[in-house]
């Protein structure tokens, strides 16, 4: 029985929400699940720190109405995607709270949050920093499908690679994966013991998805260690085996107002060529 209940979709004023919006019903149509869908954008004005500036009221009110252009755009392209969903999905706007901590409480009650991968070269993005999926990850604690801004075909979960170690991270992200795995046509698997003496063995992960009722057939691929190439050996790994979903644990931590991430995690978040889904 599928898990998937409530996803939490992120938009923002990129035309790349889309995308987003589009897998979000694909997946709540297969699970039977309620779409909530954020609108949610730092202000114009806290982005450009020159409008604060004494004497820019007037650059101050154009990027205002700049903010409401973006939302009433996005909130256009959600109606006409929205047209005739069933489930229907919900429409809400952040507001003035602060973006990650406020985007971050509602994603306490979803299953889980699709979001996209960060796009420097995009200008529409201006109000979503880098380090917001990573974030909102490491402060919900909600496993998250990261969805690239590379056009990765039209398939999703029919080929999934799994990266296991033995930490709390990996099984979370694989437990949180059970309803895509469930339907996967086959399933290939990658396992990093290193440093874990009493670490699950590949038969102990079969075992608990098989007991899952994941029936698709399981490759083993050899491990990949945590090194500092490891996240470019994973995406080539998915690469060789034509996968269509990455699933990992997504290792980092606040420290000083910095966000830390593994090396791993932070190289396949940068250079992503497929879906991920990652849980803390």
């Amino acid at each position: 029985m599928s898990s998937l209940r409530s996803i939490l979709l992120h938009l923002d004023p990129s035309s790349r929400s889309s995308k987003r919006h589009a897998i979000a019903r694909g997946l709540a149509l297969q699970h039977g699940a309620q779409v909530t869908a954020l609108y949610a954008s730092t202000p114009s004005a806290l982005s450009v720190s020159f409008a604060l500036a004494e004497g820019m009221a007037e650059v101050l009110a154009m990027l205002q109405q700049l903010d409401i252009d973006y939302r009433d755009q996005a909130k256009a392209r959600f109606d006409r995607a929205a047209s005739g969903d069933r489930p229907a999905m919900d429409w809400r706007e952040l507001g003035n709270e602060p973006l990650i901590p406020g985007f971050s409480v509602r994603a306490l009650c979803a299953d889980l949050m699709i979001l996209g991968q960060h796009d420097a070269s995009d200008p529409l993005t201006l109000g979503v920093p880098s380090d917001f999926a990573a974030s909102v990850l490491l402060a919900s604690g909600r496993p998250a499908l990261i969805v690239p801004y590379v056009d990765t075909g039209d398939t999703l979960g029919k080929q999934v690679l799994i990266a296991w170690k033995s930490t709390s991270e990996s099984a979370h992200a694989v437990s949180a994966a059970i309803p895509f795995l469930q339907r996967a046509d086959g399933i290939h698997l990658t396992m990093d013991t290193e440093g874990h003496p009493l670490g699950h063995s590949a038969d102990g992960v079969i075992e608990y998805l098989r007991r899952h009722d994941v029936q698709a057939p399981i490759q083993q691929h050899a491990p990949i260690r945590a090194q500092a190439s490891a996240g470019e050996a994973l995406l080539s790994l998915a690469a060789d085996v034509g996968a269509d979903l990455l699933v990992m644990g997504c290792y980092g931590h606040s420290r000083a107002r910095e966000l830390v991430l593994g090396g791993a995690t932070r190289t396949v978040l940068q250079s992503m060529t497929l879906p991920v889904l990652l849980a803390h």
